[in-house]
């Protein structure tokens, strides 16, 4: 199958996922779930374009187990965050400005929510979809780096998420900052873990040919976690919530894993 025509049928299957999401998000009066599709979907269109394309060799099993691998941690770790502390602040924002314009919920939901981030689902899995189209011979010394910062990433946003999960945990760390573990080295090592794995899994699809065009998306991804949805609307107003928190920015890394600075 043509390229074009897979990322245009993996297009139409995320557009009636999205309009069941958006239709439950209605009900609900609640878009924050929308968290725990993200891995979900991505592993669907590992999934959809392998079966698109006929099927893969090595290259596209490791791109689709990779994926699913990184979902089934990601997605249900979500959820559970959701149940437990239901609506997001971030979603919750965007809806009040949306309503603040006098626009129903499930208008403020869709184009706030629910349009924005189904074409950026599509591009970010690029690697993941364009991996499966064409597969080389053998399994070079790129895709052998690539699994294994995969599979880096995947392990360093698993434990960065459990060390976060463990110190809430705690009452007694209520309003504090958490500084140990992976959190001393960078303020965001789940994001940082995520963008790992992209690019790990952009280098395993750059050998399949025209995996090659995929860069966009661990690039797309990147930016986000970086300069988008992900580290700054952290921590916008962390410093309010956590006194310590100015002091932690000073002396850690934003992203990338480096030794604190002295305060």
């Amino acid at each position: 199958m043509p390229l074009w025509q897979l990322l245009a049928l993996n297009a139409l299957i995320l557009v009636a996922a999205y309009l069941l999401l958006w239709a439950i998000a209605i009900r609900l009066r609640d878009v924050s779930f929308i968290d725990a599709w993200w891995p979900m979907g991505m592993a669907l269109l590992a999934w959809t374009s392998m079966a698109l394309s006929g099927g893969s060799g090595l290259h596209g099993w490791i791109l689709a187990l990779l994926v699913t691998a990184w979902a089934l941690r990601l997605g249900p770790h979500l959820m559970r965050r959701w149940r437990a502390h239901g609506a997001d602040r971030r979603y919750e924002e965007m809806l009040a400005d949306g309503q603040a314009r006098g626009w129903s919920f499930g208008l403020s939901a869709l184009v706030f929510v629910f349009a924005p981030q189904m074409p950026l689902q599509l591009l970010v899995a690029l690697p993941v979809q364009m991996g499966q189209v064409e597969t080389p011979l053998g399994f070079g010394p790129l895709a052998i780096i690539g699994t294994a910062l995969a599979v880096f990433g995947l392990v360093f946003e698993a434990i960065g998420d459990a060390q976060l999960d463990r110190f809430k945990s705690d009452p007694a760390n209520k309003g504090k900052v958490l500084d140990t573990g992976l959190w001393r080295y960078t303020r965001h090592p789940n994001y940082f873990g995520d963008a790992c794995l992209w690019w790990g899994l952009y280098l395993v699809a750059a050998e399949t040919g025209l995996g090659v065009w995929s860069f966009l998306g661990p690039i797309l991804i990147t930016f986000l976690l970086t300069k988008g949805s992900g580290a700054p609307t952290v921590e916008k107003g962390m410093e309010n919530r956590r006194p310590e928190y100015a002091a932690y920015i000073r002396r850690t890394s934003g992203f990338i894993p480096w030794p604190p600075r002295k305060d």
